[in-house]
């Protein structure tokens, strides 16, 4: 018998980094990451069929950005790219969780006691 063997996934993005959706015209900060799909089933069957992501890998949430809004975003690793702007995010959140910008990434807050 065969020992049963779990893939692992290495995030290939991190806390801190400003990203941008291959095919939707947002980009954000990641503020958190899952291994995998973890969020509920209603909002993943929410996605189209022919554009569903596949469940294992990592999904990213984001501060997220357009030009009309801010909002905070669920997005999977395939469906994100760098953002090579170099400019820093308007969202309202961003100063909440992070200081300074630097060379397109965000640096994590000191924790306030």
């Amino acid at each position: 018998m065969q020992p049963y063997q779990v893939q692992s996934r290495i995030a290939k993005y991190c806390l801190g980094q400003v990203v941008r959706h291959r095919n939707r015209p947002f980009r954000g900060v990641i503020f958190d990451v899952d291994p995998e799909f973890a969020n509920t089933e209603e909002w993943y069957e929410s996605i189209p069929e022919d554009s569903r992501p596949e469940k294992d890998q990592p999904f990213y949430h984001l501060l997220a950005e357009t030009e009309a809004t801010f909002y905070v975003a669920y997005v999977s690793e395939q469906n994100l790219e760098l953002d090579s702007s170099g400019e820093p995010l308007d969202h309202p959140e961003v100063g909440d969780m992070f200081g300074a910008f630097e060379d397109g990434r965000y640096f994590l807050a000191a924790p306030v006691n």
